[in-house]
């Protein structure tokens, strides 16, 4: 029944119709409008601020604990210098250094918690996807404990998994002790997780740019903002306790030449399928212990004879490895004693993190890809002399290209190689050589080293982020014009015979209510026109319930599908913020269909 028909209907028992619409729009509700930046993202800020601080000291005191056990492992002493145990003289006796510390492991994972198993970041995102981004508080002590024990015991991890780790625990640890949304929560945990990688690497742009690729799922200034103050201040923070310095310091390197940045190219496309083999690997080692007959609690003790042995007969593979990287890009590692270390490292780095023990992938990777880049690098130097190939550069390229075929964090590797060495001449190179190692595990591999584990227990994990193509169209774009009205004195007889009649209009599901103005006053559905027990009688404006709710012309889809969402309605009325007496159109759940049926032939429709 249109709002032109029963004109006669005016007034009831002497009554108004209906509240005017100044007094009704005064009580409609209306969506707010998203901002950048309101009070809540102040809030979240100086949250991340104070997570940014904490997570910086618990980096450089693992890094310390980390130093205290590997010199009492090692070289029997107390000292809290960070170093390396492959200068150890235990001869034999080092074969059981991480067999003890993953015995340890194994018991802190089966009496404390499972967490602390694997390196990090995948337990991390399963959290985001399917716990609200709660992750319990003792995690924020065993993690960074286990990662010590393992890596001080000469586990061939980085310490930067284990932190970051432990950051992201942080950060969720405050959102858990104050009122935040699952969203807030899910931010404050990646603040965490950036400040912990840029408090190990002084990289806090890298830093950020893994939060948003592997962790928030979304690229938007509620997120990022409070993502980057937390990874800046810890960036700080680890200036005050290690200065300035590059992470991994190496001669600058010159441009590369036209002919090179094409080797750079098939470089990168070769380190992503290595890459791709690596992550299979590491699976596959997983599977085999999956298999075995004793409990997991041992199986990080049956992975740690490999270590010991492989340390025992190569120990450069023996705990971080940081100084490796340094000595591969200066090129103080070559030849053999370089192919040595590419494989055993790897080696004993996938046999290790298979077996489920605590550490991280990070920098281990990375010695593989810088060592496996710079034999590659200087093949092509002795075969190919005209490409002018440098070694130092292409095994910056292998570095960072591993670990972008691996994990598909493209950016972040990018940047990673260019703030820990300051080599400006390698950007063109190290963008080229990731986005083809980027490509090519992308064609080879569905999920990556990340994510593997989680979509094996059913978790989907997002990884394309697009803007939403509904915060991109008005709702004026999609509504239905003209809307159906019902005049609120009319009778409930009246509209049922109207609405049998199979006329025009009468399969809406819902109905905006005006008074003889055409001023809105209410909603009503078929649901209240035709329930029980209501006599034929009744005026229409007796069964509004609540005051209306409303949408803009020129409001986003987004906002207003979201608005219906929280209002738990299946249409809104639609007015112009000019004349807002009067409604023009309705917003359904069609209508918001039809949109997205809209972007799908825009994405998947070839034309011409």
């Amino acid at each position: 029944m249109a709002d032109h028909d029963l004109n006669d209907a005016s007034t009831t028992d002497g009554l108004p119709l209906a509240p005017s619409l100044g007094v009704a729009l005064e009580s409609a509700r209306i969506p707010r409008h998203s901002t950048l930046v309101d009070r809540r993202v102040i809030k979240i800020s100086a949250l991340a601020f104070l997570v940014g601080i904490i997570a910086a000291l618990v980096a450089q005191g693992l890094m310390r604990l980390i130093g205290l056990i590997t010199n009492l492992a090692f070289y029997g002493r107390l000292d809290s210098a960070f170093v390396s145990p492959a200068a150890n003289h235990l001869g034999l006796i080092v074969v059981l250094v991480p067999v003890v510390g993953a015995i340890v492991i194994g018991f802190m994972a089966r009496y404390g918690s499972q967490a602390i198993r694997g390196h990090g970041i995948p337990e991390a995102m399963e959290q985001i996807l399917l716990n609200r981004s709660r992750i319990p508080a003792r995690v924020t002590i065993l993690k960074p404990l286990s990662a010590a024990i393992s890596i001080g015991t000469g586990g061939p991890f980085g310490a930067e998994g284990p932190i970051i780790a432990t950051g992201g625990a942080l950060g969720s640890l405050f959102g858990q002790w104050v009122r935040v949304t699952a969203n807030e929560r899910r931010t404050l945990l990646a603040a965490g997780a950036a400040a912990g990688m840029a408090a190990t690497f002084g990289s806090p742009l890298s830093a950020i740019l893994l939060a948003i690729e592997l962790l928030l799922f979304e690229f938007s200034t509620r997120s990022v903002v409070p993502v980057a103050i937390a990874s800046g201040t810890a960036a700080i923070v680890r200036v005050a306790f290690m200065g300035t310095s590059p992470m991994f310091a190496m001669p600058s390197l010159a441009w590369p030449t036209l002919p090179a940045l094409g080797a750079y190219i098939a470089l990168g496309a070769v380190i992503g399928i290595a890459a791709v083999y690596i992550t299979r690997a590491v699976y596959a080692v997983e599977d085999g212990f999956s298999r075995l007959p004793i409990h997991w609690m041992w199986w990080p003790a049956i992975g740690a004879i490999a270590v010991g042995v492989i340390g025992y007969w190569v120990p450069r593979t023996l705990g971080v490895g940081y100084e490796n990287i340094i000595d591969v890009l200066s090129g103080a590692l070559v030849g053999k004693a370089l192919i040595l270390l590419c494989i055993f490292k790897l080696i004993s780095w996938v046999i290790a993190l298979g077996s489920g023990t605590s550490g991280g992938t990070l920098a281990p990777l990375m010695t593989v890809g810088a060592g496996l880049g710079a034999l590659l690098g200087k093949m092509l130097a002795l075969v190919l002399p005209h490409l002018g190939v440098d070694p130092g550069m292409a095994a910056l390229v292998g570095m960072a290209a591993i670990f972008a075929g691996a994990s598909r964090a493209l950016f972040m590797s990018i940047v990673f190689v260019i703030e820990t060495t300051w080599q400006a001449a390698a950007l063109l190179p190290l963008v080229i050589g990731c986005t083809a190692a980027y490509l090519v595990s992308s064609v080879l591999m569905q999920n990556t080293i990340m994510t593997e584990k989680i979509a094996r227990r059913g978790v989907r994990v997002p990884v394309e982020y697009t803007a939403d193509f509904l915060f991109q169209v008005l709702v004026r774009d999609y509504a239905s014009y003209p809307a159906v009205t019902l005049k609120a004195g009319s009778t409930l007889a009246e509209v049922r015979a109207w609405l049998d009649s199979g006329g025009s209009g009468t399969g809406h599901q819902g109905f905006p209510l005006v008074d003889d103005a055409g001023k809105l006053c209410g909603i009503v559905t078929r649901k209240d026109l035709f329930a029980p027990g209501m006599a034929p009688g009744t005026r229409l404006h007796a069964l509004i319930k609540r005051p209306p709710r409303v949408v803009y012309e020129e409001d986003a889809v987004g906002d207003a599908a979201e608005w219906m969402a929280q209002e738990n309605i299946g249409r809104v009325p639609v007015v112009c913020r000019a004349d807002p007496d009067h409604v023009l159109a309705m917003l359904t759940r069609s209508d918001i269909m039809a949109a997205y049926h809209h972007r799908s032939e825009q994405m998947y429709r070839v034309e011409g």
